[in-house]
């Protein structure tokens, strides 16, 4: 379980007369969230109208019923929000043109520490991401969904699992949906990688491949599957509802519509936050309520992500085009803040030997390069260092970065250099005269409470 502080619920909804009726300018994802607890399917439909799909029709009608349903996301330009931004139009349409019936998993494995956008909306909008899953499901032409969560999100599961059973008993939306299942995946950072989901959910490791067949081709049962995260599916739903030129009303040409950004470090209330694309980051600091401290940096993107000094943070926009200069991205939605107070040395040693811990143990690059790292990093913290341990991180991330069997070694190595370039003097400082005074205050970054076995060690629970 992540130590990162409870997702906000402070975002109310207006009130509104006409079930269905386009939510408001902010929130959308989050209209409607209650204090505690999930919204119950009555709540739901009351808030969003009924599921918009049109059941039954010959083949004919139903591949074009699925065909208009991607155009309208692809005129929406909905990106997905589990790190890679891939159009989602372009997801759904190819699994679409595979052949065979296909099968939709819903992503909330969630396995970056710093996360809580995934399981907040479980927690509290679970209709609304099963609504997003059913929606694809017609449009790909799947008969089964898959939702995916952390094993230990139990309030996540267990949302989920009062969500699937009240739906089963609304003769409404029984009726001709697909099946709707629950499956529980280890909180190991790789088990949330598509091709890891689908060789877990085949009852292999939760280990990421690289090898065709790619999941659109062959994926759960040797079918067509659709893989989206949660909050992606969340979007499918309300432009399903509401239209394309809505969904465009907010955001920027590129990246359209709203996000949902976790937002941690010593700021008021840390937590998740819905804004819209291209909104800056001074906006989301002052809707947290202000810092409680000096803001030495910030992490975008997670554990995978870049570092920005933060001499380089005014007039920052939160969106892929102005993070770009900067060399970061917002990844699945993820904004750290740290203070001043804080040891970039010793944080970045810290998180260095998870990265490594998290390894899925099947190349070279994350068995041996990431622990070489993450030693390094801590000699250079305890001042035991060889003279020249700067340039010897330079050739291992040389060695270890685009060599590995999926993309883990990578985002590890480039969170490294990132802050090696951001905390430049601070290491210096750190390898010619050892531990300073703030290495030894408690950690700001979020990593789990309890060491997670390797993605290979073991299988969990499948429900």
């Amino acid at each position: 379980m992540s130590s990162s502080p409870t997702a906000m619920t402070e975002i109310r909804s207006p009130e509104r007369s006409t079930p269905g009726s386009p939510p408001p300018a902010l929130p959308r994802l989050l209209a409607g969230i209650r204090p505690h607890g999930a919204m119950a399917l009555e709540e739901h439909l009351a808030l969003h109208g009924p599921l918009p799909l049109g059941r039954g029709g010959r083949r004919r009608q139903l591949r074009e019923r699925a065909a208009m349903l991607i155009d309208e996301i692809e005129r929406a330009g909905l990106l997905g929000r589990g790190g890679a931004a891939f159009p989602t139009a372009t997801k759904m349409r190819a699994v679409a043109d595979a052949r065979g019936r296909a099968i939709v998993v819903a992503n909330a494995a969630e396995g970056e520490p710093a996360s809580l956008k995934d399981r907040t909306l479980l927690e509290t909008l679970p209709h609304l991401v099963l609504d997003g899953a059913v929606i694809a499901a017609e449009a790909v032409g799947a008969d089964e969904v898959i939702v995916c969560v952390c094993e230990t999100a139990g309030q996540s599961v267990e949302a989920v699992e009062h969500a699937i059973a009240e739906r089963s008993r609304s003769s409404e939306l029984a009726a001709g949906s697909p099946k709707v299942r629950l499956a529980t995946v280890p909180s190991h950072y790789v088990a949330g990688q598509e091709s890891a989901l689908v060789n877990y959910i085949n009852g292999g490791a939760a280990k990421p491949t690289f090898t065709p067949p790619m999941p659109f081709e062959e994926g759960v049962k040797r079918r067509p599957t659709l893989v989206d995260n949660v909050e992606t599916l969340a979007h499918v739903a309300l432009i399903a509802r509401h239209g394309a030129p809505w969904f465009r009303e907010l955001g920027i040409p590129t990246q359209p519509g709203s996000t949902l950004i976790t937002l941690c470090g010593p700021v008021t209330h840390p937590g998740v936050y819905e804004i819209e694309h291209g909104a800056s980051l001074a906006s989301l600091i002052e809707a947290s309520g202000g810092t409680t401290a000096r803001v030495r940096a910030a992490l975008f993107g997670g554990y995978a992500g870049a570092w920005v000094g933060g001499d380089r943070l005014h007039g920052v926009a939160l969106s892929k085009e102005h993070l770009a200069p900067h060399g970061a991205t917002l990844g699945a939605g993820i904004v750290l803040l740290l203070s001043e107070e804080a040891c970039p040395v010793a944080e970045t040693a810290r998180v260095a030997r998870w990265m490594a811990g998290q390894s899925a143990r099947q190349c070279g690059p994350c068995i041996h390069g990431l622990d070489a790292l993450a030693s390094t990093v801590e000699e250079i913290v305890g001042g035991i260092a060889h003279p020249k341990a700067m340039k010897r991180l330079e050739q291992l991330a040389s060695l270890t970065a685009r060599r590995g069997a999926c993309a883990h070694p990578d985002g590890a190595v480039n969170l490294l250099l990132s802050a090696v370039e951001v905390f430049s003097s601070e290491f210096a400082d750190h390898a010619r005269h050892g531990p300073c005074e703030s290495c030894s205050r408690r950690p700001e970054l979020p990593l789990p409470e309890r060491p997670v076995e390797d993605a290979g060690s073991r299988k969990a629970r499948r429900a």
